[in-house]
């Protein structure tokens, strides 16, 4: 692995892909005394950078009209080609109000090279080297408000509902040429909708450090794309009053056919983040 890819595998651990909410705890005495819930209701902020070492499946239409191709990346292909990846997560809470943004960013450049080649037509003399790439930028965010239904020391449970946002850029450039003559062609679309979705989120304590939660979504509806859902799994572990580590794994399903792009998708993967709480 080049030191480009290194130094992109180091900022997006710092910055990055999407993970875990963390502990929905402050500290390991936040829920004491046990006997006395109402104590325990009060304002809470955390923002948790995250890795998500995702694999990529689907069928997409990058460009209006264009042919849907099938797609089928794991995490090390979409590495090879990425440029910069970041995810995090900011979840707060005042009573039993509860707010989640989830934010993902990917720039990806996929790659080929084919020649020299053979004279083929008049104006292309032989030794024509033909360059193609395809430069893919997706962002992802996802914005919900809930409240906390269920509140004990030894479970939690929340019902959220939002809104899930989308907006893709592909550009595809060629570049034909020799050592003395050169052309270069590029184009570029964009295209975006938006998800409502409903979800419902659930906090386990294990131990007075060690927790265990559960996350789930679903949306599209046909009001942007024709179904979107997700789930999240992990463990958290509280290293101190402001920070803990989180692992487990996620899926993220999204099916849009609208305009004439196609974005049919699946990513999956393991996650790993740590959160800090203030």
């Amino acid at each position: 692995m080049s030191l480009k890819r290194v130094s992109i595998v180091l900022v997006s651990g710092l910055f990055s892909i999407q993970f875990a909410y963390g502990a929905d705890v402050t500290s390991s005495h936040e829920v004491e005394p046990r006997e006395v819930v109402a104590d325990r209701l009060h304002s809470a902020f955390q923002v948790t950078p995250y890795m998500w070492a995702a694999g990529l499946k689907g069928d997409i239409s990058p460009f209006r009209g264009g042919p849907t191709i099938g797609i089928e990346k794991t995490f090390s292909d979409i590495m090879d080609d990425l440029n910069f990846g970041g995810f995090v997560n900011i979840w707060a809470r005042q009573d039993r109000f509860v707010f989640s943004a989830d934010v993902m960013y990917v720039n990806t450049t996929d790659s080929e090279t084919f020649g020299p080649l053979p004279s083929l037509l008049p104006a292309m003399p032989a030794g024509v080297v033909v360059e193609g790439s395809v430069d893919t930028k997706q962002l992802m965010a996802a914005l919900q408000g809930g409240y906390r239904v269920y509140d004990t020391p030894n479970f939690m449970f929340d019902v959220l509902a939002g809104v899930r946002f989308w907006q893709i850029s592909n550009k595809v450039t060629v570049n034909a040429g020799t050592k003395h003559l050169g052309l270069e062609r590029s184009y570029e679309e964009k295209f975006g909708w938006a998800d409502p979705i409903i979800g419902v989120r659930a906090f386990l304590p294990v131990t007075e450090r060690l927790s265990v939660q559960a996350q789930a979504d679903i949306g599209g509806f046909g009001v942007g794309s024709d179904l979107t859902w997700s789930t999240l799994a992990t463990v958290n572990y509280i290293i101190s009053d402001n920070f803990s580590l989180s692992a487990g794994y996620k899926l993220l399903d999204v099916d849009y056919r609208r305009g004439g792009h196609v974005y049919d998708t699946k990513l999956s993967g393991p996650v790993l983040g740590v959160t800090w709480r203030f």
